[in-house]
């Protein structure tokens, strides 16, 4: 039974060791535009029933409760709180960032679609709007190299003034995405999400249009990591770690007595 302890304790080791990971990973990324801090989820592992709840104790009683000792813990998943992160002006006419719901869609290399906060945008040679990266923001918005100036309505709307014409030219009309079930969506890095069963299928629409978000020019949206909300699990973290290990020492020493004893 004590090396049962042992093994229960070794199980919260590894739990907190990976929560950890969790709470480093945000932390890091704080100053990630668009991103979305996580969380891990525990669950209990298997309990070995000795007695079940409402076995006969008499002819006339019966058992009140199970007697059922637990075998430890596990991180079963870890989640993305997608609250919205603050708004920060840049005036850089290229930054774009959502307010409410909603995805800029990306091309990427493997020809999957990405999905992401991040409204980093520049143009390339070829004067598409690109990620950082260089990938194509789709639906695809070619601006004039000639333009002067760039306008992007709340509803996505891009317009720009060449020079020669009086009035703005309208090129192209961001759209943006969302999920029933956002939780679903899987993290690849590059501050992308992908498309999973879990998730469902992505729901296109412009912005202010069906529970979307209005678009922000000239802003980014910084990340929702609150630093003292992560420094107190971290210090929680590493408390639970502690009592962990102190219990496996406290199972050693029992053993150790045993052992010299009887």
């Amino acid at each position: 039974m004590s090396t049962n302890a042992m093994h229960v304790a070794k199980t919260g080791l590894n739990a907190q060791q990976v929560r950890m990971q969790v709470i480093a990973n945000n932390l890091s990324n704080v100053n990630t535009t668009g991103f979305k801090r996580d969380r891990a989820n525990f669950e209990t592992l298997l309990y070995q029933v000795i007695r079940n709840s409402g076995d006969q104790t008499s002819a006339e009683t019966n058992l009140s409760s199970a007697f059922a000792v637990g075998t430890g813990t596990r991180i079963v998943n870890s989640d993305k709180l997608f609250s919205q992160g603050n708004i920060v002006s840049t005036d850089n006419a290229l930054d774009i960032s959502i307010d409410g719901g909603g995805f800029f869609q990306v091309l990427m290399p493997d020809g999957r679609i990405g999905y992401t906060r991040n409204g980093a945008f520049s143009r390339n040679a070829e004067g598409l709007l690109t990620t950082a990266s260089g990938y194509v923001v789709q639906p695809e918005i070619q601006i004039p190299l000639e333009a002067t100036q760039i306008n992007i309505s709340a509803d996505g709307i891009v317009s720009v003034q060449v020079p020669g014409a009086v009035e703005a030219e309208e090129i192209g009309q961001m759209q943006l995405a969302d999920f029933p079930n956002r939780r679903g969506l899987q993290p690849i890095g590059e501050s992308f999400l992908v498309e999973t069963p879990a998730s469902g299928e992505a729901v296109i629409s412009e912005p202010f249009i069906g529970g979307m978000g209005k678009l922000v020019q000239g802003a980014l949206e910084s990340s929702n990591v609150n630093v003292v909300q992560e420094l107190v699990d971290m210090i929680e973290t590493q408390r639970a770690y502690e009592v962990n290990s102190k219990a496996i020492s406290g199972v050693d020493d029992m053993l150790r007595f045993i052992n010299q004893n009887l």
